[in-house]
């Protein structure tokens, strides 16, 4: 089981800003992968709870509910806010969100569309704006574009890796 995400740490000092675009081809691709991953199991089968643990459609849902968040933080940076906006800790939208009782394929699709808006706006990113820096709420660190960027590969990871856990649990191959 992946450690909780709450629970990890995280140091940039090895990105410089240049990788950027090796970040955002991470970014992008998740959607596929998520869609790759899941596309084909048993409703039933995707939409299982874990305990009180997200189903696999709820990570998912939760990806793409994050991603406004997402966005809202690339108008902090360039509005040189000192911190980006926070995130709700919480994660109510996602379970308020009821991803269970919708469609998978919608899902991807709303997902895919969203994720693309992000990734737009990374590609397009005025390359002199790249070394300013806002504190990550909860991590208490200043984070440049491609360090936040990375946070959200490494989040999107988490969740594919919660999703592999509980395809193994459910009997199919992760």
């Amino acid at each position: 089981m992946p450690r909780p995400w709450f629970e990890r740490r995280f140091s940039f000092a090895h990105l410089a800003d240049d990788d950027l675009p090796v970040v955002v081809e991470r970014l992008r691709g998740t959607p596929a992968r998520v869609e790759e991953k899941v596309r084909d199991l048993p409703r039933g089968l995707v939409t299982r709870r874990d305990g009180d643990g997200w189903s696999i459609q709820e990570h998912v849902g939760h990806l793409l509910d994050l991603d406004e968040l997402h966005e809202g933080r690339l108008d902090d940076y360039r509005a040189g806010a000192a911190s980006l906006r926070p995130a709700d800790l919480e994660n109510r939208r996602t379970h308020e969100a009821r991803h269970n009782e919708g469609d998978l394929a919608r899902l991807f699709a709303a997902f895919r569309e969203r994720r693309g808006r992000f990734v737009e706006r990374l590609d397009s990113w005025d390359p002199r704006r790249l070394p300013a820096t806002a504190v990550h709420p909860r991590l208490g660190q200043p984070m440049r574009v491609v360090d936040m960027a990375c946070f959200v590969a490494e989040h999107d990871d988490h969740h594919l890796a919660r999703m592999s856990e509980l395809l193994r649990k459910g009997g199919a191959p992760g």
